[in-house]
């Protein structure tokens, strides 16, 4: 096959499946480390690599949630949330939905308004500056129970950030029931907010089912069970709900034992809208670029292929339909340069 990493490198994207904290670099995350000394977490980049290296979900849980400690004045959240954009601007991400949990964030002492101008400020700067339209889904941490899903549905609604769109809920899935957590996504959809829950990521297909049914989800984030179901998988094509699929992710917290077993294939085959995302791609020695030369490998596809791919992350996008069209055409042009040459 022909190498496509060129080829990708230029290709304007979207991305849709991306954590705030879980974008730091290990530029970033030293630099936080520095400032706040008491942190287990390594000051050398170079030793980040041995620090993300996950035995299982539940420790990956545990280092993210040691990153997510650096994060501790506003000043903190807007070097991230900046330097996570310009870190997007380098790989040619056009617009990008950055799931942020601010629940952990203001448990941990930055005041909720102080929080908020930070994000904004900060994506306001990476539009103008970098050229990164950024938009924000902000997402219970289910491991944190419902107190955590009242606070973050309160802050969602009663302190709505102009770059909110849509509403989610992370972390562990084990033992974290999706139905008990309706009334917030209830209020959220009412709102105005989208709904888009992980699920079946390291739980079977029914979580899948009880996020559709009960959150009202309209993307469902991993999603990697689904082919376990093919009623669920003829459901979501039929309806046409996209799945946010991360690989290199699916591997590093052992939900898919290795890249040549991924369900990707099975969930194109049957006809399901494919998004690909990275994740949290330092944590896992990725990024978006890489994320779509693994796809494409698995999928056997070529520059077209590719392309496709990368559109249906944009049809799948909360953008407007002006800011859609725009990137699609841009997706259209890079491709016919591309092939011209």
């Amino acid at each position: 096959m022909t190498d496509l990493h060129p080829f990708i490198a230029g290709l304007p994207k979207a991305e849709l499946h991306v954590h705030h904290v879980g974008s730091a670099s290990p530029r970033i995350v030293s630099e936080l480390a520095a400032r706040h000394p008491d942190s287990k977490v390594p000051t050398d980049p170079d030793a980040l690599a041995d620090y993300f290296t996950f035995t299982d979900f539940a420790h990956f849980i545990e280092v993210y949630l040691s990153v997510v400690d650096l994060v501790r004045t506003p000043e903190d959240v807007r070097l991230l949330t900046f330097e996570v954009a310009r870190d997007m601007a380098r790989q040619n991400i056009r617009y990008a939905e950055l799931t942020i949990t601010p629940f952990s964030s203001i448990r941990r002492g930055i005041p909720e308004r102080g929080f908020m101008e930070a994000i904004e400020d900060a994506r306001k700067a990476a539009e103008s500056e970098l050229g990164v339209v950024l938009r924000w889904c902000f997402d219970i941490p289910g491991e944190a129970g419902l107190d955590a899903a009242e606070e973050t549905a309160r802050l969602a609604v009663g302190l709505r950030p102009e770059g909110l769109v849509s509403f989610g809920l992370g972390g562990p899935e084990i033992g974290v029931p999706r139905p008990q957590f309706k009334p917030y996504f209830d209020r959220a959809v009412a709102a105005g907010l989208r709904s888009v829950p992980h699920a079946g990521e390291t739980t079977g297909p029914g979580t899948i089912w009880d996020a559709l049914n009960d959150l009202r989800a309209e993307r469902i984030g991993h999603g990697t069970s689904a082919p376990q179901d093919p009623k669920l998988l003829a459901h979501l094509a039929e309806h046409r709900i996209p799945l946010e699929v991360c690989p290199t992710s699916n591997i590093a917290t052992r939900a898919v034992a290795n890249l040549d077993e991924h369900p990707i294939k099975e969930m194109v085959a049957a006809g399901v809208l494919v998004t690909i995302n990275s994740d949290d791609p330092p944590m896992f020695g990725t990024d978006l670029n890489n994320e779509y030369a693994v796809a494409a490998r698995l999928l056997e596809l070529d520059e077209r292929g590719v392309a496709a791919l990368a559109k249906n992350a944009v049809e799948a996008s909360f953008l407007d339909a002006a800011g859609k069209a725009r990137i699609a055409s841009e997706i259209d042009a890079h491709t016919e340069r591309w092939l011209a040459k």
